[in-house]
């Protein structure tokens, strides 16, 4: 199993969500084509064709905030976005 197929079930799994890397969740998002945008401070906006939804997360420490775990786990399964990892 291949790091970003174990980090991906760590997301999927929900166990995880108070102890998720913000790091982690950006690659994620980025592994699905999501583009980046900053804005002024810490927050990251995250958009791609075809998705509806906008995300915006920032960093809480070097952690990212539980309910923006929550969010792209959300958005990866309504939209069936998983990955083989390769």
């Amino acid at each position: 199993m291949s790091k970003f197929e174990k980090l991906q079930l760590k997301l999927l799994s929900g166990n995880a969500d108070n102890n998720f890397s913000f790091d982690d969740l950006r690659n994620i998002l980025f592994h699905f084509n999501f583009i980046e945008r900053t804005t002024g401070g810490n927050h990251r906006i995250f958009y791609r064709e075809g998705i509806e939804e906008i995300i915006n997360i920032q960093p809480n420490g070097n952690k990212a905030k539980p309910y923006q775990v929550k969010q792209v786990r959300l958005i990866i399964l309504k939209y069936k976005l998983m990955s083989d990892g390769k």
